[in-house]
């Protein structure tokens, strides 16, 4: 079990919704990975590597809202920084993203 969290934690954890605007592949990457550019609306354009290529092709991704965690410091995997945690679940058949089911404004912060 993990250890409990305040809500003052988890509102310091800045989720928001964004719109996939561009996505290719990463054969650079160590593990199967996708190069993923997200529109955050007032937040910005920006980019991070993800290793969700076993479920995921390029093209699928573009357009979709997905969710991703804004506030964690740059981080350089290979040649890309990225900027952002795109979230998902880790299943056996791979990544799983974090799913909309309905559209909402980039940059809606999660509650």
């Amino acid at each position: 079990m993990s250890e409990t969290i305040s809500w003052a934690d988890f509102e310091k954890v800045l989720l928001v919704a964004g719109t996939v605007v561009k996505a290719e592949p990463f054969p650079e990457a160590r593990k199967p990975a996708l190069k993923v550019w997200v529109d955050f609306g007032p937040y910005g354009e920006k980019k991070t590597s993800a290793q969700i290529a076993a479920l995921y092709k390029p093209d699928e991704l573009v357009g979709r809202q997905v969710v991703g965690v804004i506030n964690f410091p740059t981080k350089q995997i290979g040649p890309i920084t990225s900027e952002f945690l795109l979230t998902g679940f880790t299943t056996d058949a791979g990544v799983v993203l974090t799913a909309i089911d309905k559209p909402v404004p980039n940059g809606t912060r999660l509650a």
